[in-house]
């Protein structure tokens, strides 16, 4: 299989493709499948790899925020 750099592969996907940076950010996150490969500092990826949304639900979970995980350590730990 044919393997190409973001930047050839995103040209080929998108009229106009995202930075750089946005597509190295997709890859170090896994939202390209199948999982582009790395060598050196250039990911490399199938030319039919597939952007993958996030699947994040619903705002945030509860103790995401400092002041929250904060609270609830002095719960357990009685302070």
């Amino acid at each position: 299989m044919t393997k190409l750099t973001l930047a050839e592969w995103a040209a080929e996907n998108y009229k106009t493709p995202p930075s750089p940076n946005t597509l190295r950010k997709w890859a170090r996150e896994g939202r390209i499948t199948p999982k582009p490969i790395k060598h050196g500092r250039n990911y490399y990826v199938d030319a039919n790899s597939q952007y993958v949304a996030s699947v994040k639900q619903g705002g945030r979970s509860p103790g995401d925020t400092l002041i929250e995980r904060v609270e609830a350590a002095r719960r357990v730990f009685g302070l």
